[in-house]
C-alpha cells in the first residue's frame, strides 16, 4: 500500500501536479479505493439490481420497473411492514426525545454523583445490541421477567399475561420499550451536555428581567438547546426507521409485525430473492431521505444558533 502511494505521488508529480497537492491526493488514495469498492461501487450495483430478477445462483435478468410494481400492487407484506416501521418510528422518536429531555433536566440540577448516572444511562449503548436483543427475548418470553414481575398486577386486574412478541396488538409496544432502552440514554447524556453548554449568563440575565422558571426553559433553555434537541432528532428519525438488530434476533412473526430492514434480509438471504430485496432497499432509502428532509425543511422555524433562528 505505501509503495502504491509513492507511486502515485511519482505519477501526478510527472503531470505536472504540484509536491503538496500531489502528496494531498496520494495520502486520500487508499481512503478513495475503498470508498469506490466497498460503497460508491454497491450503491450502484443494487440500483442496476433492483431493475432485475436476481437470485445469485442465476444472472440477473433484467425486468425492468417490475420489482417496484409488484412491491406496491401485489405484496401485502410490504405494506403491513411498512405501517409498522412508520407506527414505531412515530411513537419511539418523540417518546426518546421528550424522555431523554426530562432526564437531562433533571440530571443538570447539581445532581451527586453525576459521573456514574452519566455512565449508568448511557451504558445501555455501549452493551452489543445481539446481546441486548437476546436478553428481551428472554424478558418478554410468555413465562420471562416481565410478566413474572407484574404478573400479580395483571391477575389483580384480571388480565392474562401479555404475549409480548406473538400477539400482533403488544408487538409493537414491546419494540418501542426496547427501543427507547436502547436510546434514551445516549441521548439524555447528548442533552445533558448541551445543557451545561447553555451560559449561565443567560439565565442570570433572564432572572433580574423576572422571568420564573417555566418562562426561562420555555425562552431561554429550549432555543439554546434546539440544534442539540436537532441533532438527536435526526439520528433518532434514521435510527428508527433502520431497525434490525432487535427484530431479527427476537423474529417475532412477520403477522404480528416486523421492521423493513428485517424483511429486505428475509427477502434477499431466506427466500433468495436479490433483485426484490434490492428495490426494498431502494424505496427504503427514499423514505428516510424524506423524513430527513422534513426535519431539515422544518429546522428554520425552531432550530437556534447563538441565540439566532437557523435561516
Amino acid at each position: 500500500m505505501i509503495f502504491a502511494m509513492f507511486a502515485l505521488h511519482w505519477i501526478l508529480r510527472r503531470f505536472g501536479v504540484n509536491r503538496e497537492a500531489a502528496t494531498g491526493y496520494a495520502l486520500i488514495a487508499p481512503w478513495m479505493i475503498g470508498f469506490l469498492v466497498w460503497n460508491l461501487g454497491p450503491f450502484i450495483a443494487s440500483l442496476y439490481l433492483s431493475f432485475t430478477e436476481y437470485t445469485i445462483l442465476s444472472p440477473p435478468k433484467w425486468i425492468g420497473f417490475d420489482n417496484y410494481v409488484e412491491m406496491f400492487t401485489d405484496d401485502r407484506s410490504f405494506w403491513t411492514v411498512l405501517r409498522f416501521t412508520l407506527g414505531y418510528s412515530l411513537i419511539n422518536v418523540p417518546l426518546g426525545l421528550v424522555g431523554a429531555l426530562f432526564t437531562a433536566t433533571l440530571l443538570n440540577q447539581n445532581v451527586k454523583g453525576l459521573g456514574l448516572w452519566r455512565t449508568l444511562f448511557y451504558l445501555p449503548a455501549v452493551l452489543p445490541a445481539a446481546a441486548t436483543a437476546l436478553l428481551w427475548r428472554w424478558m418478554l418470553a410468555s413465562d420471562g421477567l416481565i410478566n413474572v414481575i407484574f404478573g400479580p398486577i395483571y391477575r389483580f386486574v384480571g388480565v392474562d399475561n401479555p404475549a409480548w412478541l406473538t400477539n400482533p396488538d403488544m408487538v409493537l409496544p414491546a419494540y418501542i420499550l426496547m427501543g427507547l432502552w436502547g436510546v434514551f440514554g445516549a441521548n439524555t447524556v447528548i442533552l445533558l451536555a448541551g445543557l451545561k453548554n447553555i451560559p449561565r449568563d443567560l439565565y442570570d440575565a433572564a432572572k433580574i428581567d423576572g422571568a420564573g422558571r417555566v418562562s426561562i426553559y420555555r425562552n431561554v433553555t429550549i432555543p439554546m438547546l434546539s440544534s442539540t434537541l436537532f441533532y438527536v432528532l435526526i439520528i433518532g428519525v434514521i435510527g428508527s426507521l433502520q431497525t434490525f438488530t432487535q427484530a431479527f434476533f427476537i423474529r417475532a412473526t412477520e403477522r404480528a409485525g416486523t421492521f423493513m430492514n428485517v424483511y429486505i434480509f428475509q427477502e434477499a438471504f431466506e427466500r433468495n430473492r436479490m433483485g426484490y430485496a434490492a428495490a426494498l432497499g431502494w424505496i427504503m432509502l427514499l423514505i428516510i431521505l424524506l423524513f430527513t428532509l422534513l426535519v431539515f425543511r422544518s429546522s428554520p422555524a425552531w432550530v437556534h444558533y447563538e441565540g439566532e433562528r437557523a435561516s
